[in-house]
């Protein structure tokens, strides 16, 4: 079908990675498999079930666990000072004998080249994560990825904390085509035009900067990294080596907003969508 290499970038986003899942559900459907695939938090999550083949399965993570008390809830906050359960989403429901099991068996013989994304928590430093930091029934390195600073703690990794990938790299195309992506595939799950704040990352910051300070100092500059990328995938987009893939609006969605009806919206916007690869391959 072509002979160049294609990546793909899930950027997350909380709950907003509903819009995502439509995107690869197309991709599945269509037959659309990526040489690479990077994942950061949620897209972290995304990706990996991409790779296995289990079209669905990410819907029904955002639509129907995502509104479980045990997923994600102020008693989860509360009782272990994490809002979502990483072990609950990552472990009790993903391992072989959970609700619904990754097929860890076929995202490993998958072609695709797996990357997810996380920061530690005590350098600021990104850490890209590959399917060798895999095993059956431990995806610890999706709970890192999507570790929110204080609404989560921070993740650990043979021994290392981590926290979301987005502090360190929100929108790491560039990393794609350092590992020999010749065009790459841009999933944002925001407007493309948005231009993010540092508001709330600043609130958030301020919580975590006693402990991790450099991990406070990514997340302080979050928002000014992200609108800096996006502006270089437009540019790149322009030249015809990047396709973005991004919603019109979000239905109302944040990251953590869970409306079972604005999800569904997203997901169905994310399918309708996917039909912009098709041009691009």
């Amino acid at each position: 079908m072509r002979g160049d290499k294609i990546g793909v970038v899930d950027v997350g986003g909380g709950f907003r990675g509903v819009y995502a899942a439509g995107v690869l559900d197309w991709c599945m459907d269509h037959g659309v498999r990526f040489d690479l695939g990077i994942g950061v938090s949620a897209g972290s999550a995304n990706l990996i079930s991409y790779c296995a083949g289990q079209r669905g399965r990410n819907y029904r993570f955002y639509t129907q666990y995502g509104m479980r008390k045990e997923y994600a809830s102020v008693g989860n906050f509360l009782r272990m000072r994490s809002f979502v359960d990483m072990d609950y989403v990552y472990g009790t429901l993903s391992n072989a004998d959970g609700e619904d099991p990754l097929d860890y068996v076929a995202a490993m013989a998958s072609p695709t080249v797996y990357y997810a994304v996380a920061t530690e928590a005590e350098t600021g430093k990104a850490k890209y994560f590959d399917k060798s930091d895999l095993a059956q029934d431990d995806y610890s390195v999706c709970k890192a990825s999507s570790a929110i600073p204080f609404v989560c703690h921070p993740y650990p990794v043979g021994g290392t904390p981590y926290y979301d990938g987005a502090l360190s790299d929100p929108v790491p195309f560039q990393k794609a085509f350092d590992l020999g992506c010749d065009r790459v595939v841009l999933l944002l799950t925001l407007p493309e035009a948005t231009v993010r704040t540092p508001d709330k990352d600043l609130k958030l910051a301020r919580r975590i900067r006693h402990k991790y300070p450099l991990a406070a100092e990514g997340l302080a500059q979050r928002a000014a990294r992200y609108n800096e990328s996006v502006a270089r995938a437009k540019d790149l987009a322009a030249q015809g080596k990047v396709l973005i893939v991004a919603p019109d609006d979000t239905c109302g969605i944040s990251t953590l907003t869970r409306d079972v009806v604005a999800l569904e919206d997203l997901y169905v916007k994310g399918l309708r969508d996917g039909r912009k690869i098709e041009a691009f391959l």
